[in-house]
């Protein structure tokens, strides 16, 4: 079986990419049609562990539950997992290979395109359609050399693109129109044709518009896309799309969560969001945390001692202990759980230079930095209430120390894992996906004082992903986009 192949790219970041690849996955997978997703380079620290031992980004993993089947690491063979404002993590084919600036890594994509294109014939081999997604901008025509995120990579493998623009963020038609006038003319003859996304109002408005730009350009046009506002309710590629839940009449009780510069699977959050009882409340730079917060999460981060040090900076330290004093609680996750310790060391440089710093001192535990990194599901019963549980680990990094005696979680295996505090309000685990679990979800709130509305969270993403599909096949010609690839 070699499968056939479309891309979608688009005018810039945030146009929609992933989640209108998510929906053309479960729209042709509903077609009974063998669907892989796939994304040459991605760059995100919101990644998912996959099924054969590896990590990548978690849109691709949403992409490939939208296409029923499990989550490979050939869907994302490179991931940039950035680490400072210049340098990134660099996984290839779900294992991290070493860390690059952002300059060297245009040295790197050569030799990373061999990586590329046998995860890419790999995919084809099992599938009667791949459908690709691009990275950033296509029109970012000073990386165009050794791209293999989108033209780059659409000319290696002849892959047609269509080519998306998102009309929310205004200009849409000078985006589309301009990606055409600054990319070079083999790789415009690349693009098959253009959507627009995330239209609002009358779509006959802008009729002319889509004539315009069809025009203008050569390109078809192959849709134009109402906003979805259900998108609202599936995972955000990156912390662009991390939003808070809004107060309603509804709301019980409040989470505060610290957005940190590295933030990482913030869709830890997204179950919690979805409860009418609970607010979570984003707390950014400069703000503080309020005072009338049953519950302070601390998130997972790609690099633990620098968002440690920018807590402090904050001054959300402090604020954290004075929620304490008032009977609060907190929980942290993963980079979250080691921050709350005594000890934070890094003596390899895993995360930067060696270094050593003291972290809030809320858990009577300490962590040290290791070079092995744990990927894998994992399931178990909570000690506190024995209730199962599900999710995964994604860490680098070992905790222990007298807190760890009285362990959050056992695993199937016997492991135990986490750690909380004698009075039991602060707690910290390694494991990702709790709140995902309903079972746990449901427990979480009743111990803070609000009531899950009992709908099932896992049940939700599909149902979105559905209307999704729908949503796509209404407004965007598939057949045509079927027709297009090769």
């Amino acid at each position: 079986m070699t499968a056939r192949a479309f891309m979608i790219q688009g005018t810039g970041s945030d146009v929609g990419k992933s989640l209108i690849v998510a929906g053309l996955c479960r729209a042709f997978t509903q077609r009974g049609l063998t669907v892989r997703p796939f994304k040459p380079q991605n760059m995100s620290n919101n990644a998912a562990v996959t099924a054969d031992g590896g990590e990548i980004g978690r849109a691709q993993a949403l992409q490939a539950r939208a296409s029923r089947v499990a989550p490979s690491i050939h869907m994302n063979p490179v991931l940039l997992k950035p680490q400072s404002e210049t340098g990134s993590q660099v996984v290839v084919q779900g294992r991290m290979v070493g860390t690059a600036k952002a300059r060297d890594f245009q040295a790197w994509k050569p030799r990373l395109l061999a990586s590329v294109l046998e995860s890419f014939d790999h995919l084809k081999a099992e599938a009667d359609l791949v459908i690709v997604e691009g990275a950033g901008s296509a029109s970012e025509v000073n990386l165009r050399k050794g791209d293999i995120a989108n033209m780059g990579f659409a000319r290696a493998t002849d892959t047609p693109v269509i080519l998306l623009g998102d009309i929310d963020r205004g200009g849409v038609i000078a985006s589309l129109v301009g990606t055409r006038a600054v990319i070079e003319a083999e790789d415009a003859a690349m693009i098959a044709g253009f959507i627009v996304n995330r239209f609002r109002g009358d779509p006959t408005l802008f009729a002319d518009g889509m004539r315009i730009v069809a025009k203008a350009t050569g390109w078809p046009a192959l849709g134009l896309v109402p906003h979805f506002p259900e998108a609202a309710r599936l995972p955000a590629e990156d912390a662009l799309g991390l939003a808070g839940s809004a107060s309603s009449s509804r709301t019980r009780i409040r989470i505060a969560v610290p957005v940190l510069p590295r933030i990482a699977n913030f869709d830890d959050l997204d179950p919690l969001r979805a409860e009418p009882e609970v607010e979570v409340v984003l707390i950014r730079p400069g703000e503080a945390i309020p005072g009338d917060i049953a519950l302070v999460l601390l998130p997972g981060s790609k690099t633990t001692i620098d968002d440690l040090e920018a807590l402090r900076r904050e001054g959300w330290d402090v604020d954290i202990h004075a929620h304490l004093r008032r009977g609060g609680h907190v929980l942290g996750l993963c980079g979250g759980y080691q921050m709350l310790g005594r000890v934070v060391s890094d003596p390899h440089g895993i995360e930067g230079d060696p270094r050593s710093v003291p972290g809030l001192g809320l858990l009577d535990v300490d962590t040290v930095m290791t070079p092995l990194k744990r990927l894998e599901a994992v399931s178990g019963r909570t000690l506190a209430d024995d209730l199962p549980f599900s999710g995964y680990e994604m860490h680098v990094g070992d905790t222990s120390g007298p807190d760890a005696a009285t362990p959050l979680l056992r695993f199937e295996d016997g492991r135990t894992d986490g750690a909380v505090s004698e009075n039991g309000r602060v707690c910290g685990t390694y494991v990702h996906g709790l709140f995902a679990d309903d079972r746990q979800r449901v427990a979480w709130l009743a111990r803070l004082g609000a009531a899950s509305d009992g709908h099932s969270h896992e049940g939700e993403v599909e149902r979105v992903l559905d209307a999704l599909a729908r949503h796509l096949e209404d407004h965007v010609d598939c057949d045509r986009l079927l027709a297009l690839a090769r």
